[in-house]
């Protein structure tokens, strides 16, 4: 079911400026970003991204959705989660990304070392050391082969052994014992009305199939970044990953001869995909999207002057964002339609374009309450 456009009212400009044209920086990266190159499947989406950032489950989802041909649905990308062709972990920087189920491992061996290191002055402020790791995995382990268990579930098992699961406890023993490659999220989890943002964690050992396994994991770690985020260089993958800047030229070094070196230390991945949109289309992207968070310098597609609209402000969030031209000229919200940065030249045109793309989410999730 497609909804009526928003009113053009939500979408009135509120400030002046002048539009800048597009790059040729932000017509590659729309091209890398399966945005006017959508992929076949959610599941290829995700492949080809490799990983996509969602602390936020919903927008998470939807930056596969929209990277997606046609008209998918929310349902889409759980079934691929049931499936057991995607999952959720903590895989960069302490942050949860959704990512191919099969690529986990190789990619946890890159990075979850330094995950650890940063989180050990909190682990010890909570007192998780490897005795409480082992207590915690024997509590649940027992559990998880049935289709795994909730969040709630886990922590019930952890007090029932001693363990509580308050003052963020309980997330901190997932995250490490996702490190150690023990858990994941997988299945979306059922729920009676509204969108389900919860996912039951289950057993990488079971749960994943035909695991991936590279000759050079760190190589082809920066290889898929560039594929599904170039231009970008060892800055834009040091930021990424959460690698020492040292560590990401290492990597890139070492992934050079397999791809292509559009300016001094710049990197595109070919073959590019095909492109079947304009690159003049709008696109309501979700907060804390790739196309926008996952570089050092966002200046490349946004005004510099608009970075403090859009975020991460002091509360840490990144705002939705419309993208129009390879360039960030908006925000928009589920609830509150989409407000446009500038007047443009023509201003209908661009409240249209702004409408089809909102109205696109709103079809992803369909008949479910939209979320606020």
């Amino acid at each position: 079911m497609t909804p009526a456009p928003l009113p053009a009212e939500r979408l009135r400009s509120s400030r002046p400026r002048t539009s800048p044209s597009p790059s040729g920086t932000s017509s590659d990266r729309l091209r890398s970003h399966r945005l006017t190159t959508p992929a076949a499947t959610v599941a290829d989406a995700a492949a080809h991204m490799l990983a996509v950032q969602s602390q936020d489950f919903l927008a998470g989802r939807w930056a596969l959705g929209v990277r997606t041909r046609g008209e998918p649905t929310l349902a889409t990308v759980d079934a691929a989660f049931a499936r057991g062709e995607l999952v959720r972990a903590w895989t960069m920087r302490g942050t949860l990304h959704i990512v191919p189920a099969r690529d986990l491992a190789w990619i946890l061996s890159v990075t979850a070392e330094r995950q650890r290191r940063q989180a050990a002055a909190r682990h010890r402020q909570l007192g998780i050391d490897e005795a409480m790791l082992a207590v915690a995995e024997r509590a649940i382990r027992p559990a998880l082969g049935d289709g795994g268990l909730a969040r709630a579930e886990i922590f019930a098992l952890w007090e029932r052994a001693g363990i509580d699961p308050r003052a963020q406890r309980g997330v901190h023993l997932l995250a490490a014992l996702t490190f150690a490659g023990v858990l994941c999220q997988g299945p979306v989890a059922a729920r009676n009305g509204g969108v389900s943002r919860d996912q039951r964690f289950v057993l990488v050992e079971e749960w994943v199939r035909d695991p991936y396994t590279p000759d050079d994991p760190l190589a082809e770690l920066f290889v898929r970044y560039i594929r599904g985020h170039g231009p970008a260089g060892a800055a834009d993958f040091a930021w990424w990953s959460g690698l020492p800047l040292g560590t990401a030229r290492e990597a890139a070094e070492r992934a050079g001869a397999r791809l292509t070196e559009v300016e001094d230390g710049v990197f595109l991945a070919r073959p590019r995909p095909r492109r079947s949109l304009p690159d003049a289309a709008t696109f309501a992207l979700p907060g804390f999207d790739e196309y926008y968070i996952s570089y050092a310098d966002r200046t490349a597609v946004c005004a510099p002057e608009r970075l403090d609209d859009i975020g991460p402000g002091k509360n840490g969030m990144v705002r939705p964002v419309l993208v129009a031209g390879g360039r960030v000229v908006g925000t928009w919200s589920a609830a509150g339609g989409a407000e446009l940065f500038d007047a443009d030249a023509d201003a209908e045109a661009a409240d249209r374009g702004a409408a089809s793309a909102v109205a696109r989410f709103a079809s992803f999730v369909g008949s479910e309450p939209a979320p606020r």
